[in-house]
């Protein structure tokens, strides 16, 4: 089994090296790195040059405007050739060493996606807000889907390659978690959650989502629950 990892990339200069070689030191999986860059002006795009020189089976796309996570993510799931995909944020946020937890649990029970949970496993740093965003989210989810996550906004989605390469994305911005999760749960997709580690960065460090995207992401779940 093959495992894409996309890692979208904006303004991430202090860590983009870092996140690349943990994602490369993850021993006993086949992989592919797909990093798309949304339009970075702070030096990311010359880091990544480096990186593609060093590294030339890493597939590097820049893109030549700011679009979003989501129009950032669509770009880069047409580049992948792996039975499944997972995406990686460019920050420090979380543990590639994690992959082989969710590989594990996708091996042990007849499941179709993987979902890394912050809540059933061991999270730091994490800003009361985005807590209890991340959890009214969640629980909207279940309540319009009839299932049971702990944690839809998780970035470590495991889905299947086929999958998420034929689907039209829509959401250019954040929003893309909650659209992907709701196309999932109606295709009849069954999602199993594993605990995983997380430690948040604040806004200063440069974490990008704020309190707009999280009206934003329960439009999105009404919109692809009930329109689409």
């Amino acid at each position: 089994m093959k495992l894409s990892v996309v890692i979208p990339v904006y303004n991430e200069k202090n860590t983009i090296e870092k996140i690349v070689d943990l994602v490369l030191a993850v021993d006993g999986i086949d992989k592919e790195l797909v990093i798309v860059d949304d339009g970075s002006t702070d030096g990311s795009i010359d880091i990544l040059k480096k990186i593609g020189e060093k590294y030339p089976e890493i597939k590097i796309v820049i893109k030549g405007e700011n679009r979003g996570k989501g129009h950032t993510l669509k770009v880069g799931f047409k580049e992948t050739t792996g039975d499944y995909v997972i995406i990686q944020d460019a920050d420090l946020e979380y543990d590639p060493q994690d992959y082989k937890k969710l590989l594990r649990a996708l091996e042990e029970e007849t499941v179709d996606v993987i979902y890394g949970s912050r809540f059933s496993g061991s999270y730091e740093k994490m800003s009361t807000l985005h807590y209890f965003g991340n959890k009214l989210l969640t629980l909207i989810t279940n309540i319009f889907f009839g299932v049971m996550l702990t944690d839809m906004e998780t970035c470590y989605k495991l889905i299947p390659g086929d999958f998420i390469r034929s689907i039209d994305i829509k959401s250019e911005r954040f929003d893309f978690e909650p659209e992907i999760t709701a196309k999932i749960l109606k295709s009849g997709l069954k999602i199993k959650e594993v605990p995983i580690s997380y430690e948040g960065r604040a806004f200063s460090e440069g974490k990008k989502i704020t309190w707009k995207d999280g009206f934003n992401a329960v439009y999105t779940l009404i919109k692809f629950r009930f329109f689409n």
